[in-house]
């Protein structure tokens, strides 16, 4: 701790302050800095499991690969696993993160119990619920790294069991939505579907009339286990199969291998291209350097350029929607966005804290609504067109949306919807002298 303290106070005035991170999972690509990132590898580890009390005490950089595979030899896992493989804990709890646990646990915010903070002044500080960082400790979730850098966590954990045990459950016909809509809300109050206890609860949006919820169960044993780490496919498994049964762990990881089922754009889903394909190599990190590749050198547009092609725009978010403006959301989307697949993960907060930044009302059921392609821009549309418009729905029905990736907010949009005044008073208390960007000029100016 002391030597990255003392990299981040020799940091002259005004110098850009970054981590030097080896992955990402943020989508708002910025220019390098010509700086040097903190270099936080030593933070990036598990320290101790605690079998016995359930509990864990991880470094911030540590990533959900390597923190899950240190639970699971306790019979262990955190209460919410992201879905890629590396996302970092710090990343999630400062950034969000969700899954299909998150119906019952929440975010995985709400399971951390105390954190070493880094304050851009170089201090050291604990944050705990109660203690003399409270709001710190509550106004982190969602900061994106402008109040600080968790260094270490202690989290709580859960009981899992060997295997998970599926059902896809099909939606179709006028009001499909609707009615998974409805689903989702028995499913999420009773924890139960068919008798059978429901542990994860997400859902696949393949189009208006093609709708499927996937329940899972732990189970103790498995007639037989299905393997999508290699040449099949896990999205492509929910419309064709009814039931199905993994390890525990490749339940964790199942979106990771095909990056949900963005992977297709790469070209990693043609027959020919998976054969050849290392499997080490199927992975969400590599997918996203691709992408980052493509990004920084404009590759895509210059080919849609020669092909006379329309210009693209990007349009990847995560929202969540209350679950009775479910039916509303997916219509406009499917009217004027038109992606498919999308994800829909539901959440409630898992306890009666509020966490001010990221404000969804305590008790109340959301589905998050996933999406991640590109969209034709007509002529003379600005390349925020249809972001805009989601932001703007999202608004409408009562919603909120993700900061990691590109956000077209007015700076007072952006403060009435994620509390401006809370998060003015936490930047004034931890980083009076302005070292870090605040969280508009990151999150929208791409700082």
């Amino acid at each position: 701790m002391t030597q990255l303290r003392r990299q981040l106070l020799a940091r002259p005035a005004g110098a850009p302050i970054r981590l030097a991170k080896p992955t990402s999972n943020l989508f708002r690509f910025r220019e390098p800095t010509g700086h040097p990132g903190l270099d936080v590898s030593a933070f990036a580890g598990v320290l101790a499991v605690d079998a016995e009390a359930r509990t864990a005490d991880v470094g911030g950089m540590t990533t959900y690969e390597h923190l899950v595979d240190a639970t699971l030899a306790h019979g262990l896992m955190p209460f919410v696993v992201p879905q890629l493989k590396t996302i970092t804990l710090g990343g999630a709890v400062a950034g969000l993160g969700i899954e299909s646990t998150s119906f019952r646990s929440g975010m995985p915010h709400e399971s951390v119990l105390e954190m070493e903070i880094l304050t851009p002044d170089g201090d050291i500080v604990l944050a705990t619920p109660d203690g003399e960082h409270a709001e710190l400790f509550h106004g982190f979730p969602n900061s994106y790294g402008t109040l600080g850098y968790a260094l270490r966590l202690r989290i709580e954990l859960a009981k899992v069991g060997p295997f998970v045990a599926l059902r896809h459950v099909r939606f179709a016909g006028d009001d499909a939505a609707g009615e998974c809509a409805a689903a989702i809300e028995r499913i999420c109050a009773d924890r139960t579907y068919a008798d059978e206890p429901v542990d994860f609860l997400d859902g696949t949006v393949f189009g208006r009339d093609e709708l499927y919820l996937t329940l899972g169960r732990f189970a103790d044993t498995a007639p037989d286990l299905s393997d999508y780490t290699g040449q099949r496919i896990f999205y492509r498994s929910v419309g064709t199969r009814e039931t199905d049964y993994l390890s525990t762990v490749d339940y964790l990881w199942r979106w990771d291998t095909d990056w949900f089922w963005c992977s297709a754009a790469l070209g990693a889903q043609h027959p020919l291209v998976r054969r050849l394909w290392p499997r080490r190599y199927l992975r969400s990190d590599v997918y996203r350097r691709i992408v980052a590749l493509d990004r920084r050198h404009r590759l895509s547009d210059r080919v849609g350029a020669i092909l006379r092609q329309p210009p693209r725009e990007p349009v990847i978010q995560d929202v969540e929607i209350p679950v009775d403006r479910l039916a509303e959301f997916l219509d406009f989307f499917h009217t004027d966005i038109g992606i498919s697949p999308v994800w829909l993960c539901p959440i409630r907060l898992r306890g009666d804290r509020t966490w001010p930044l990221y404000p969804l009302a305590p008790g109340e059921l959301y589905v998050n609504v996933g999406f991640w392609a590109t969209v034709a821009l007509e002529p003379g549309e600005p390349d925020s067109t249809h972001n805009r418009l989601i932001e703007k729905k999202v608004t409408e029905l009562g919603g909120h949306k993700s900061l990691y990736s590109d956000s077209y907010f007015t700076e007072d949009e952006f403060w009435a919807a994620y509390d401006g005044a809370t998060y003015r008073k936490l930047k004034e208390a931890y980083d009076p002298q302005g070292r870090l960007p605040d969280l508009y000029a990151k999150c929208v100016g791409n700082r």
